[in-house]
């Protein structure tokens, strides 16, 4: 099927064009379709599989040019970097019309984005908060809304924006098309969507929390962290030289340390994000990974679901995910749009009890495989703080996994009489 049999309107095949793209996507031929006839969709579908043109396309080929300076249409989305990423998009797809959008997240002051609403759009692309934030002073005006899109809907869930979300469609109209859009759905999804949606259309191109066919996924085990990083500059250096490679961990200082570790090895190539970092840092530190100018990205999760670069061909997992959906989007960012990908994920002591859970909740075949470490791997001996807080951990997962459980740090319960026996006292003396 081409995107001519999608009846498409010239101005918008002609930009699908523009940006390379050949024939749509499953999901976009089973959604498209759909949206044009004015349905209620959910549509489950792994990242990297075009589900942004499969809601973008149809429902900007329904507004037909510009409308009084209100937005028409409202995109919500979990982070700042998949807001941005979506506006890109929207851009795009309009490239031949006189259709506008604005982008509207925190980290910026408002003034603005207030200036830019007075200037006028039809489609906005907005996190949560901002859009109520900027809805109360007054500055967007929701009641020319005809159409409402929940993207990264899970991720959205994880984050817990549900309170914020209730107050949006409080004061959108009723009347309205919604699109919800989600790479997992679970419950927590699917109470949003009854919520949300009206006689929905549901769309399932991938069973939901399975890993991209496209991705060959490995599971290393590692002693400790620096045995890790000697297998993370391995791999970047001798296995992937010429690779641009994803690296995620899971806190800010693991972040830090492995990022001066890579850049010893791999100098001005390597750039860091999380949480900590000023917006416009972390944008600068993707539109260098976008344009290839460093080959290595590290990140806490804070841009799991916010990256869309194609040519990421290695995602490496410093820690396993706490939870399975996150594992499945970390990888998710390689083997996208027709192109294969390598997703190694390090595990040590402490990340068994992980990994065991990621596994359990993985479809056989979706399963990643045992990689030995490799021979050329320096394995570094584990130094005495590091072991004693690994046992720590571990200790704690199995306390928590069974309550009886007293392992060698549990709390000592006290002695009566202040740890004295009564014989024991002193003698006052005369």
């Amino acid at each position: 099927m081409q995107f001519e049999d999608l009846k498409l309107k010239r101005q918008f095949l002609n930009a699908v064009a523009d940006l390379g793209y050949s024939s749509p996507t499953p999901i976009q031929i089973q959604a498209i379709p759909r949206v044009l006839a004015g349905q209620d969709v959910i549509g489950v579908a792994q990242t990297g599989t075009g589900k942004t043109g499969a809601y973008v396309l149809p429902l900007l080929q329904k507004l037909k040019g510009r409308h009084e300076g209100q937005p028409r249409i409202a995109i919500l989305v979990p982070t700042k970097e998949l807001a941005l990423q979506v506006h890109s998009a929207v851009q795009g797809f309009a490239a031949h019309t006189s259709i506008r959008s604005l982008v509207l997240v925190g980290g910026v002051g408002p003034k603005t984005q207030i200036a830019a609403l007075e200037g006028g759009c039809e489609v906005v692309v907005a996190t949560p908060g901002r859009f109520m934030e900027l809805y109360l002073k007054g500055a967007l005006v929701t009641k020319k809304l005809h159409a409402m899109v929940l993207d990264e809907a899970d991720r959205m869930m994880d984050m817990g924006f549900m309170p914020q979300l209730r107050d949006i469609l409080e004061v959108i109209p009723r009347k309205r098309q919604n699109l919800l859009f989600s790479a997992t759905f679970p419950q927590r999804v699917e109470r949003l969507a009854d919520e949300f949606l009206l006689w929905p259309t549901r769309i399932e191109v991938t069973p939901e929390g399975t890993p991209v066919a496209s991705v060959d996924q490995y599971v290393v085990r590692a002693p400790n962290v620096q045995t890790k990083i000697n297998a993370v500059l391995h791999w970047l250096l001798d296995s992937h030289p010429d690779s641009r490679a994803l690296l995620f961990v899971r806190t800010k200082e693991d972040a830090k340390r492995v990022r001066q570790a890579l850049e010893e090895a791999v100098p001005k190539q390597v750039a860091e994000i999380h949480s900590n970092k000023a917006q416009h840092t972390r944008l600068a530190a993707m539109a260098q990974f976008r344009a290839g100018d460093v080959r290595v990205l590290v990140s806490t999760d804070v841009s799991a679901r916010g990256i869309d670069v194609p040519e990421t061909e290695v995602v490496i997992n410093f820690n396993v995910p706490r939870m399975s959906d996150d594992y499945v989007h970390r990888i998710g960012r390689t083997g996208r749009a027709d192109r294969s990908g390598m997703a190694y994920t390090l595990v040590d002591p402490t990340d068994e009890v992980a990994l065991s859970r990621v596994l359990e909740r993985l479809p056989v075949d979706g399963r990643p495989e045992d990689l030995e470490l490799s021979m050329q791997v320096d394995r570094a001996e584990t130094p005495p703080w590091e072991a004693k807080a690994m046992a720590r951990t571990i200790d704690f997962q199995k306390r928590k996994a069974d309550p009886t459980y007293k392992g060698a740090f549990h709390e000592k319960k006290k002695k009566k009489g202040g740890g004295r026996s009564s014989g024991s006292k002193r003698r006052k003396r005369s």
